[in-house]
């Protein structure tokens, strides 16, 4: 089993940065490739972006305009999301998911965090 434990959300002003962690435990994180989602009030989820296994490769989401950076630290079994220019329409509960396979797909992916609430105001 993989557990997932995002943090980093909160509030910020449009124009603003803020940094998600996803801290991952239970297996070798290593073999994991880790994707982030978000899912806004009443709309579907979501994807943002995703690191492969060693994080070498990473992949966006077209709508993000260059304004999102994902990483990941496999010593310390972390991925980041790295946020920039935030807009309103940014607000989301954003979570990470893990799986074997790397993709955008969420139905792709079997292991998921609780989730962590970003609000950006104008």
């Amino acid at each position: 089993q993989v557990q997932l434990v995002e943090s980093g959300g909160g509030s910020v002003l449009a124009g603003g940065s803020l940094t998600l962690s996803c801290a991952v435990s239970g297996r070798t994180f290593s073999d994991y490739a880790v994707g982030w989602f978000r899912q806004a009030p009443g709309k579907e989820r979501d994807f943002v972006a995703s690191v492969s296994w060693s994080g070498n490769s990473t992949y966006y989401a077209d709508s993000l305009e260059g304004r999102f950076t994902v990483s990941r630290d496999n010593a310390k079994n972390t991925v980041y999301l790295q946020m920039n220019s935030l807009k309103p329409e940014d607000t989301a509960v954003y979570y990470c998911a893990a799986d074997l396979s790397w993709s955008s797909v969420a139905d792709h992916y079997n292991y998921w965090g609780q989730g962590t609430q970003v609000t950006v105001s104008s």
